[in-house]
């Protein structure tokens, strides 16, 4: 069965009660149960759930010590026929000392059992008082429950070709948590037992501290934190569980519930390898310090379980949610507007000149070019906007191309390309009534020559209006709206540019502007090369053509973001857009942008400049290089 490099975990709150290790052991089993019955490959509980974490001066008890024991045995018993891996924490006597423990259990075996490094002694903590540190052990081996088991805290879990590395609470808060080595060392995801009561603004802290850690070490944390019944004596442990993978959280639990809990979702693992492989400071890092040479391995296998993808998979993975949507938008733009500010300062010049047909994409350029303009203290009658219309031109989207320029107060061109366009058919001897390629592509080379040769004659800069999702594609003609002097838009994925002129629209554009920039982002994407219909409509229109720009920024975030294969893809873009587009659709565009992608590279290789904005970028000089050569056939 095809899991697509996904894992399902879940993180577990039992309810405790203190110093009662039958009855803990009972509803653990129960929530191991629940968690084989989802599907879950690895469960984690916090921190001492067998005793319960708060019974103080009684883990001194060696009756206690003796029962957490009986109660991981009853455990491991009931394990003996599930496929779920189970990792609990008690109380574990080694010779003369007692550690905070960790223990693996697998289809009746114990595993592994990893003692808690870092002992918090302070504040309402005291832990000091009753475990050592596995710092201060040199014992590799324990027997437990009556079996020879690994010890100490150098051990990771290879599940099958998923290795994992396990700490307990205060490890995470560390200077160097335990997890980071870990990380280093190979483990893809850590899973933390833990206490941590609950105090005001402690939650957000921690929830930041796991969602950095996870960002940091490239990996997914599986967190869970004591709960209901453990004792409220002068704390309150309110139950805290969190599975997040690299910097983001996919799942939590209800914080105050006096239920039990189990937080499930899926870690892409194949996701994090790319990740890691990619990012050379943290390939070169477990190798500077030795660390791969540190650990110990547990070997599990890995069992073959029905896979079913339950974490949301975003359909615009491009486009910000909810509040955030504003202060992105806010910050790509200045990235935009600045980049262009410094080329304009660094090469002396003090004009520009923008192509704008109506459409969203030199909608975009142009307000970027203004404010670029204003960040320099320059007139914006020193940027020049030339609206040329041409075969396919439409009323609307030239009167809104006026309208926009006018009220911007940018000075205004009006070029038809018309007639030059009809010479150069008869100079190279095509019949217009033939509207192939050669028909659309002269419109947009004879544009461009307009573009490039009043940038000579005004001194000025040609800013580019393409954007990424075109560039994936290739959907630009070749030395003509592929080539600027910068492009400000090569950035930006088809999908943010409507977003990035609506928030202009709405904060930083007068009434009249706002009219004219909804009206535009309402226009249908055309490039305007075929006639209009006998009502003066758009005919052409470019998703018709190569298919919906949300699928295409889809397939090119991950495939660019994360290497995927197109049968990952298509898996995801099928659970993403569940009731919008079906198998064969998604199949069949994906396909397109497959081997656009692949056969098109030749117009990225010589792309102009212009500006990183997000995490994927196609400029053969930052993000992206790729023979122009390269064959797409194998790939679909």
């Amino acid at each position: 069965m095809n899991n697509f490099g996904f894992i399902k975990v879940a993180s577990a709150i039992p309810v405790v009660e203190i110093a009662s290790p039958a009855k803990n052991a009972e509803r653990i089993i129960e929530l191991i149960i629940q968690a084989e019955k989802q599907n879950v490959e690895v469960v984690s509980f916090p921190e001492l759930c067998i005793t319960g974490y708060t019974c103080a001066d009684l883990f001194s008890s060696s009756a206690l010590i003796q029962k957490a024991e009986e109660g991981l045995g009853k455990i491991v018993k009931a394990t003996e026929n599930l496929k779920v891996t189970s990792i609990v924490g008690l109380p574990v006597a080694v010779g003369n000392r007692l550690y905070n423990c960790a223990v693996v259990v697998s289809s009746g075996r114990i595993a592994a059992v990893v003692p808690k490094t870092f002992r918090p002694g302070y504040g309402e903590f005291y832990e000091t008082r009753w475990f050592a540190s596995a710092a201060d052990s040199d014992v590799s081996e324990i027997t437990l429950c009556g079996q020879s088991v690994p010890f100490g805290n150098d051990i990771l879990v290879c599940l099958g070709d998923v290795t994992f590395g396990i700490e307990i609470c205060e490890d995470l808060w560390t200077v160097v948590p335990p997890s980071s080595l870990q990380a280093l060392a190979g483990a893809q995801i850590i899973f933390n037992l833990s206490a941590s009561n609950a105090i005001a603004g402690k939650h957000e802290y921690r929830r930041n501290l796991v969602k950095g850690q996870s960002a940091r070490t490239i990996s997914a944390i599986v967190y869970s934190s004591a709960g209901f019944g453990e004792s409220s004596t002068d704390l309150l442990f309110e139950g805290c569980g969190i599975i997040a993978e690299n910097g983001t959280i996919l799942a939590e639990g209800e914080r105050f519930s006096s239920k039990e809990q189990l937080v499930v979702s899926e870690i892409d693992i194949e996701r994090l390898l790319h990740d890691r492989r990619k990012n050379t400071s943290f390939m070169g890092s477990a190798s500077d310090f030795g660390i791969e040479k540190t650990y110990r391995e547990v070997t599990l296998p890995r069992n073959i379980v029905p896979f079913e993808l339950t974490r949301k998979v975003d359909s615009m993975p491009f486009v910000p949610k909810g509040s955030s949507l504003d202060e992105r938008c806010e910050e790509i733009f200045a990235i935009q507007s600045e980049a262009l500010a410094v080329r304009l300062a660094n090469t002396g010049i003090k004009s520009a000149v923008v192509g704008i047909s109506g459409g969203l994409d030199s909608t975009l350029a142009l307000i970027v070019t203004v404010e670029a303009f204003d960040r320099l203290g320059i007139d914006r009658k020193n940027i020049l906007g030339v609206t040329m219309p041409g075969f396919g031109t439409t009323k609307r989207t030239k009167g809104n191309a006026v309208s926009m320029m006018e009220s911007l107060g940018v000075s205004i061109k009006t070029i038809s390309i018309a007639k030059a366009c009809k010479q150069h058919f008869a100079d190279i001897d095509h019949n217009p009534e033939i509207t192939d390629v050669t028909y659309e592509n002269t419109q947009a080379r004879e544009r461009t020559q307009i573009l490039m040769d009043l940038a000579n004659k005004c001194g000025g800069l040609v800013v580019g209006t393409g954007d990424m999702s075109e560039l994936a594609l290739g959907w630009a003609t070749y030395n003509g709206d592929h080539m600027s002097m910068y492009g400000v838009n090569a950035g930006v994925p088809k999908t943010l540019v409507k977003h990035l002129v609506g928030w202009f629209a709405d904060n930083k554009a007068d009434a009249k502007t706002r009219k004219t920039l909804w009206d535009i982002i309402a226009t249908p994407i055309s490039p305007e090369l075929l006639p209009a219909d006998d009502k003066g409509n758009i005919t052409q229109k470019t998703e018709d053509l190569v298919g919906p720009y949300e699928l295409h920024d889809f397939f090119l975030y991950y495939f660019l973001r994360f290497g995927f294969s197109p049968e990952k893809i298509q898996y995801l873009a099928e659970k993403a857009f569940s009731g919008s587009y079906d198998k064969a659709v998604i199949e069949k565009w994906l396909k397109t942008f497959v081997r656009r992608f692949f056969n098109q590279q030749f117009k990225r290789s010589c792309m102009p400049d212009g500006p990183k904005v997000g995490s994927v970028n196609l400029s053969p000089r930052g993000d992206w290089r790729m023979p122009s050569d390269a064959s797409w056939k194998e790939w679909i």
